[in-house]
């Protein structure tokens, strides 16, 4: 089982009506089971340094099927995952922050989206509605 692009277009468009609702203009990426960039959107005003950002947030979430937020609530000093973000330097970066959400069919990760353009807290709602729409 993985994403599919009509998934990914359903993600990302529920991740757009979010983004315009709160006036932020988001990168948004959707991987597949295998962590493969399915689709992107760059909307309109957003950053360009947040392209990246975000195919990174959908990767990492899928890789360790965690939401990049509660991955770097871990990362920090003392806790279990620290310097995490400084692995895989061969590949595509950890993200420890907030904006990656893996996306689960019947309690199986499909894939994950990562939403990148605005505050934690913005890009962690954004990426909310997106894998709502899954």
């Amino acid at each position: 089982m993985s994403v599919t692009l009509e998934d990914a277009r359903r993600i990302i468009a529920a991740a757009e009506v979010r983004a315009d609702e709160i006036g932020q203009p988001m990168n948004i990426a959707v991987v597949d089971a295998g962590g493969n960039l399915v689709a992107h959107v760059r909307q309109d005003g957003a950053w360009i340094g947040s392209i990246d950002i975000s195919i990174s947030k959908a990767w990492t979430s899928r890789a360790f099927d965690i939401t990049t937020k509660d991955l770097g609530d871990n990362a920090q000093p003392t806790q279990q995952f620290f310097g995490i973000h400084t692995t895989n330097a061969h590949g595509r970066g950890v993200a420890i922050f907030a904006g990656g959400i893996p996306l689960k069919r019947d309690g199986v990760v499909v894939g994950a989206v990562g939403v990148s353009g605005g505050s934690g807290e913005q890009d962690h709602s954004v990426a909310e509605a997106g894998a709502a729409a899954l």
